[in-house]
């Protein structure tokens, strides 16, 4: 993934666990996880389960406790 790819999956990821933030835990990282799933394709959740397998730097950590209920597409 390119450098810039992946600073703007990150912006997008941590602007989305940003307005998810002031909810309940539980329901924060639900709510991150059921935004991701519907409105990013595949090959974006790929990229961002690439990263997360990397470390997920610079990833806020709602997002990282959210992964587990992000769907992970198959490999391409």
């Amino acid at each position: 993934m390119s450098p810039d790819t992946n600073a703007k999956l990150i912006y997008m990821a941590n602007q989305i666990a940003t307005f998810f933030k002031s909810q309940p835990a539980a329901e924060a990282a639900e709510g991150v996880a059921t935004h991701i799933n519907k409105y990013w394709e595949p090959r974006m959740r790929r990229k961002l389960f690439e990263h997360i397998d990397h470390g997920g730097e610079g990833l806020n950590p709602l997002v990282l406790e959210a992964a587990s209920k992000i769907r992970r597409p198959e490999a391409a």
